[in-house]
């Protein structure tokens, strides 16, 4: 590179610099919310929030960046910011390019962070990434998620805390998302499920996690959606493509479920005492023309149970096709009797 060409580069660079800002957000700021910050935030701005405790709902609609700048939502380095209370804490509608980190979020009686499309399916909320953030003690008791999300394309969530959720909801529910990851992030004594992926879901990998006592089904891959929410709208599946990659189940009534769901696979996964089954395969949507659960695959995960678990250690329901999926390389493994070959 030219020092002509290097030059040019710098003032770029310092010109983009120097267009992006920090807008504060304090109980005492000018701007005390996500909602007044959108006012005058531009792509590649900083919405940072300083320590404290934050007890007031925030909805914004249309916060948008680009794809060369970014929006961030964070907090104030070195300071803790708490979102307590409220139905729901953050509630994101129809976002682009924004990147949210090193918030907390407790005691939310709806969702704790809900992020969507706004209804305009042919329009997803897309390009999010959400990082080390943690979310605990939901104060519900029904079908409540720490993190909802509803038509979200192309998601990182990496690096973040999920415990003590709702013991009817999710710690993250995905309806109709695609093109995503899940990765390093802790699950601890969830309800319903750890991660649910629904609704037409699809692509998604689920990987490096850590779950202890996941829920009932720490991985629901699939579920049952209203034929209203599927997103594509004609989607014949709950589930199709997700990818479940070297994580560690401890405890669950069931860490694995395959519900509705195609073409998904689990690989190089640990899965340590689940209290009833090891895997499920299910399927409650039996809407005509709807796919059956099948052609999924297993494949080199270590299972450990005893006599007191996982007996037997896979449960077949209905209207499902077991026989198209494959099972390969797998060590299983029962302390109270080492001659246990596994399941038939």
């Amino acid at each position: 590179m030219n020092k002509f060409m290097l030059m040019l580069l710098i003032i770029y660079l310092l010109v983009n610099q120097l267009e992006s800002k920090v807008i504060e957000i304090c109980p005492v700021c000018t701007i005390r919310n996500i909602d007044e910050a959108k006012q005058i935030v531009q792509p590649g701005d900083t919405i940072m929030f300083r320590e404290g405790i934050y007890t007031a709902s925030n909805f914004v609609s249309s916060l948008q960046g680009t794809s060369e700048k970014w929006i961030t939502i964070t907090a104030n380095p070195n300071e803790e910011v708490i979102f307590r209370g409220q139905s729901t804490a953050i509630h994101l509608s129809d976002p682009a390019y924004i990147l949210i980190s090193n918030l907390k979020f407790e005691g939310q009686t709806a969702n704790g962070v809900n992020i969507d499309d706004g209804g305009t399916f042919e329009t997803p909320a897309h390009d999010i990434i959400i990082e080390n953030c943690e979310w605990r003690s939901m104060n519900a008791t029904g079908n409540n998620d720490m993190l909802k999300m509803s038509g979200v394309d192309n998601f990182i969530i990496r690096n973040c805390r999920f415990s003590n959720g709702s013991p009817g909801g999710s710690g993250i529910d995905m309806v109709g998302c695609h093109d995503g990851v899940i990765e390093n992030c802790i699950f601890f004594n969830q309800g319903s499920n750890s991660i649910q992926t629904k609704g037409g879901s699809s692509q998604i990998t689920i990987q490096k996690n850590k779950f202890v006592n996941g829920g009932l089904r720490s991985l629901n891959i699939g579920g049952s959606t209203g034929p209203a929410y599927f997103r594509p709208i004609d989607a014949k599946y709950e589930a199709k493509e997700i990818n479940v990659y070297s994580n560690i189940f401890i405890g669950s009534q069931s860490p694995i479920a395959f519900v509705g769901a195609i073409n998904c696979s689990v690989i190089n996964n640990t899965i340590y005492l689940p209290s009833k089954w090891a895997i499920r395969i299910l399927q409650e949507n039996t809407s005509e023309g709807f796919l059956k659960c099948g052609f999924n695959s297993f494949i080199n995960n270590i299972v450990f149970v005893n006599n007191s678990s996982a007996n037997p250690t896979i449960n077949i329901g209905p209207n499902t096709e077991p026989e198209t999926f494959y099972f390969s390389n797998n060590l299983w493994f029962n302390q109270d009797n080492l001659n246990w070959p596994g399941p038939n």
